[in-house]
C-alpha cells in the first residue's frame, strides 16, 4: 500500500461558529404581579485560528478532512443569563505555512515563526435578549435577536519548508546520497529520475552546531512554470539561507547543467539567485583524474569574469571530501551570520 507521508499543499473549507440567539423571557416570581423582561444574550461563536507548530513538516492532516467548523455560541437564557461562547478552533500547521485565498491570488498570512497565529474566520456575535429592548413605551418587549452567522471561507494552505541549506540539482545528481552522508537522514534512493518525490529533511552537526538540510525534488527545464515537480521545489527553496548546488560529475557538460538550474531559479524569482551558494561536484570517484581536471577547467572558464561560487569535489557514496564540505558549509554560515548582524 502506498501511503503519502508528505503533503505541501491543501485546500480546506473553514467556518467560524454562529452566534447564539438572544432569549425573550420574563420574570416569573411569587408575589410579583408584573415581571419584566430578563432574556439574556446569546453567546459569541468560536473563531477559527491557524497556529504554526514546530517539529511538523507536512500538511497530511488536511489530506482527508477538508471541512472544519468552530463551535456555535449557546442561546441566551432567562434570569439575564448569557449563553456560553463557542470555543475557538485552533488548526495546527507546520511552521512555514502560507495561508492563501481560494484562487491563490491573495496571501492572508505567512506563519514563518513557531507559535505564530492567524485569525482566519471570526465567530458571529450573539443576539440580544429582550432585556435590551425594554423602554418606557415598551415595558414587555417580546422580540430578541438571532445570533449572527460566523465567517466562512475556502483557503489554500501552502507549505514552504524552513531549512538552513537547500540541495538543488537535476535528478540523479546524488543529492539524497549527500544528505544521507552528512546528516542522520536516510532518504530512500534508487537509480532512476525523480528519485526524491518528497522533500527530505536532515540535521547536519558541525562543532556543536546544527544545520537543517533539505533535499528537494529534482528540477527539469520549465520547472518554474509548473513542469514536473520543480515549481513545488522552488517554493521550498525560498526559505533556505544558502543553496548547495549539486552537479553529477559524470555529466559531459557541467556548465550547461548549472546554467539550466540557475535559469529556472531566476525565472521563479523569490530572491533565489541572491542567496549564498556553493557548488558541489559529486561522483568524482566515477571519472578519471584527467577527465575531472578537464571538466573542472572548462566549468571555471564558463563563468568568464563573473564571480565564481565556491566549488568542491566530493563522492557522497564513497564519502570522499565530505568532511571538507561540512567545514566549508560551517565557514560560509559564519560569514552569513556576520553579514546579518551588521
Amino acid at each position: 500500500m502506498n501511503i503519502m507521508k508528505f503533503l505541501d499543499k491543501a485546500k480546506i473549507f473553514i467556518k467560524a461558529g454562529d452566534g447564539g440567539n438572544g432569549a425573550a423571557t420574563f420574570r416569573r416570581e411569587k408575589y410579583i404581579e408584573f415581571g419584566g423582561p430578563n432574556g439574556g444574550d446569546g453567546g459569541r461563536g468560536g473563531d477559527v485560528v491557524f497556529r504554526a507548530v514546530p517539529n511538523v513538516n507536512t500538511l497530511i492532516d488536511y489530506r482527508y478532512k477538508m471541512h472544519f467548523a468552530a463551535e456555535r455560541g449557546e442561546n441566551g437564557m432567562g434570569k439575564m443569563r448569557t449563553g456560553a461562547s463557542g470555543e475557538t478552533l485552533v488548526l495546527p500547521v507546520p511552521t512555514g505555512t502560507v495561508i492563501l485565498s481560494e484562487n491563490e491570488e491573495i496571501e492572508y498570512a505567512d506563519l514563518n515563526v513557531d507559535g505564530m497565529e492567524y485569525l482566519a474566520a471570526r465567530g458571529g456575535n450573539g443576539g440580544w435578549g429582550n432585556l435590551h429592548f425594554k423602554s418606557p413605551t415598551n415595558r414587555a418587549p417580546r422580540q430578541a435577536n438571532d445570533g449572527l452567522p460566523g465567517e466562512e471561507r475556502t483557503v489554500v494552505l501552502r507549505l514552504k519548508l524552513i531549512a538552513d541549506i537547500g540541495l538543488v540539482g537535476f535528478p540523479n545528481a546524488g543529492k539524497s546520497t549527500l544528505l544521507a552522508a552528512v546528516t542522520a537522514a536516510r532518504p530512500k534512493i534508487a537509480n532512476y529520475p525523480f528519485t526524491t518525490l518528497n522533500p527530505q529533511l536532515g540535521v547536519m552537526y558541525a562543532h556543536n552546531r546544527e544545520f537543517v538540510m533539505v533535499d528537494l525534488p529534482g528540477l527539469i527545464e520549465g520547472a518554474h512554470t509548473g513542469v514536473g515537480l520543480g515549481d513545488r521545489f522552488l517554493g521550498h527553496a525560498e526559505r533556505t539561507k544558502m543553496i548547495l548546488h549539486v552537479i553529477d560529475g559524470t555529466e559531459p557538460d557541467w556548465a550547461a547543467r548549472y546554467a539550466a538550474i540557475r535559469h529556472e531559479m531566476d525565472s521563479y524569482g523569490g530572491g533565489l539567485l541572491t542567496k549564498p551558494e556553493m557548488v558541489v561536484i559529486n561522483k568524482i570517484d566515477a571519472i578519471s583524474d584527467e577527465d575531472l581536471a578537464d571538466k573542472m577547467a572548462a566549468f571555471k572558464k564558463s563563468f568568464g569574469r563573473k564571480k565564481k561560487p565556491q566549488i568542491l569535489q566530493i563522492s557522497a557514496a564513497g564519502r570522499t571530501g565530505v568532511e571538507d564540505l561540512v567545514k566549508a558549509i560551517e565557514k560560509l554560515f559564519l560569514e552569513i551570520e556576520h553579514d546579518d548582524n551588521e
